[in-house]
């Protein structure tokens, strides 16, 4: 199947030996093929207006923000709907989000839905809240969590199990 949406994401590969188990059961885009992240715009642009030109421009943007360290020590809550890991700094996140939105104004975090967007590593969402409760204790010892961001990745995919791949990795300023 065709994509029919893209992202722009964070990978945080360090995060997955603690979270990929909760968030098969909980979160429906770790079914998608989409690995633990911090979103940075969702969603982007439709695969099929995705050229080199795009993918230049973004890498561009991508590129404004400094590489950086972060650590994900507190699990957080929307409501009691969405179980996630907060990261510290979030700042970085927010300009990378802010760039991005900057060099395509035509594309707001999560279609504009939401005024203040929250930089976060989703667990889980929409699931019965003893699961959550059960993931939080699991989880909670094995924090904190730190990485270093150096890269964003173009994502694309559709709601089919598994397909969602990368499509561009974007450099962070002083990545090597």
């Amino acid at each position: 199947m065709q994509p029919t949406e893209s992202a722009v994401l964070v990978l945080i590969p360090e995060a997955e030996s603690v979270v990929a188990s909760h968030r098969a059961v909980l979160d429906p885009a770790a079914a998608l093929g989409v690995p633990a992240h911090v979103t940075v715009l969702y969603p982007f642009m439709p695969p099929e207006r995705v050229d080199d030109a795009v993918i230049s421009d973004l890498a561009g943007a991508v590129g404004s923000v400094a590489c950086f360290d972060v650590t994900f020590a507190r699990l957080r809550w929307f409501e009691r709907s969405v179980l996630w890991l907060a990261p510290d700094p979030a700042d970085p996140f927010r300009a990378l989000t802010a760039a991005v939105e900057r060099t395509f104004p035509g594309h707001q975090p999560y279609g504009g839905v939401h005024a203040d967007v929250v930089p976060h590593l989703t667990i889980g969402q929409d699931q019965p809240y003893h699961l959550f409760e059960s993931a939080h204790g699991a989880i909670e010892p094995s924090l904190p969590l730190s990485a270093r961001v150096s890269s964003a990745v173009l994502m694309q995919g559709s709601l089919e199990p598994g397909s969602w791949h990368a499509v561009a990795e974007l450099s962070l300023r002083g990545a090597s």
